[in-house]
């Protein structure tokens, strides 16, 4: 199959991809209305409740950088605090490797299936609650749909040495990271350059170890969006943005000066598992681990971050009594 032909391929299963995310998390906003807004501001009154509504909620939605931008939002607009919203950011970035455990299950030649059944219920609802259950249905259809063709696209480039060998070289921890941390601010999405990923190693073209250092730094690439989204905003929206970055940057360094330790563990947990699903299973147990690593260090990160950048008052405050 010529080159062409299969980056067309490939390019139109991922452009299907992206679509079906926006797609799906639009039509779980709509179902769930102000809701899961409702559940930030209720259910985070200590760093372990928020860490269990940010995994559900970013489940729910399918997407940890509209968590952590709606957090954003909602501490900018003092709805939450920012010691409320360092654990709803802790637990987004476990709630959005759902995501690469539902990609590796390899259903996308079923596809079809979901697909025909939301599209029914969006022409044929009376009700638009039933219409909006069937966006969200159609969503999940077109989202392993663009999967599946990334997945044929991709196959005959087992047999290509040279892509063989450039796949090879991922392996190589802090290259791979930094082509994930690259593909993730192209695509402005984590959960596409891990599906990709989940792709690739399933067909062989990536290592586990080179899916794992992918993995990582598609973690990081995920943080320039919420950056992006606490530039201009209040003291507490910047230091929530940065709690999110300095979280996963420790939690990548640390991950790739131990990656060989890490991959061995992943094996060992996941027996004979496909490669695919060891690289999900990998994604989860890495977003785990730092989470329950920096969990009883939290409120103490907070309180630096709140010294580092403080709030206005609180700054004219220090500054009267130094005088």
């Amino acid at each position: 199959m010529p080159y062409v032909k299969i980056g067309l391929l490939v390019l139109a299963g991922l452009v299907l991809f992206l679509f079906a995310l926006n797609y799906l998390s639009e039509g779980l906003k709509a179902v769930s209305g102000e809701k899961m807004q409702d559940w930030l501001r209720k259910f985070t009154r200590n760093v372990v409740s928020g860490v269990l509504t940010g995994m559900v909620v970013t489940t729910l939605l399918d997407s940890s950088s509209a968590v952590i931008i709606m957090t954003i939002a909602l501490v900018n607009s003092k709805a939450l605090t920012f010691r409320q919203a360092v654990g709803i950011v802790l637990g987004a970035n476990i709630g959005t490797t759902f995501s690469s455990e539902l990609i590796a299950f390899d259903i996308g030649q079923w596809s079809g299936v979901p697909m025909a059944v939301g599209f029914g219920l969006m022409i044929l609802a009376r009700r638009e609650a039933l219409a909006q259950w069937g966006q969200v249905i159609l969503g999940f259809g077109m989202l392993f749909l663009g999967l599946f063709l990334m997945e044929e696209a991709v196959e005959p480039l087992k047999n290509l040495p040279a892509v063989v060998e450039w796949m090879k070289g991922l392996a190589e921890p802090w290259r791979g990271a930094l082509t994930g941390a690259g593909v993730t601010v192209l695509l402005q999405s984590s959960s596409a350059t891990v599906g990709m990923s989940v792709v690739l190693a399933g067909q062989g073209l990536l290592t586990l170890e080179a899916g794992i250092a992918v993995m990582m730094g598609a973690e990081l690439g995920t943080c320039a969006d919420t950056l992006v989204a606490s530039v201009g905003r209040t003291k507490a929206a910047v230091r929530t943005g940065l709690f999110h970055l300095l979280f996963n940057l420790t939690s990548i360094v640390a991950g790739l000066l131990l990656i060989e330790p890490f991959t061995e563990l992943v094996h060992g947990l996941s027996h004979s598992a496909p490669l695919g699903r060891q690289l999900a299973n990998a994604h989860v147990l890495f977003n785990v681990i730092g989470v329950l690593m920096v969990l009883p260090f939290a409120a103490s990160l907070a309180g630096l971050l709140e010294r580092w950048i403080p709030d206005r008052a609180s700054a004219e405050h220090q500054t009267v009594l130094s005088h």
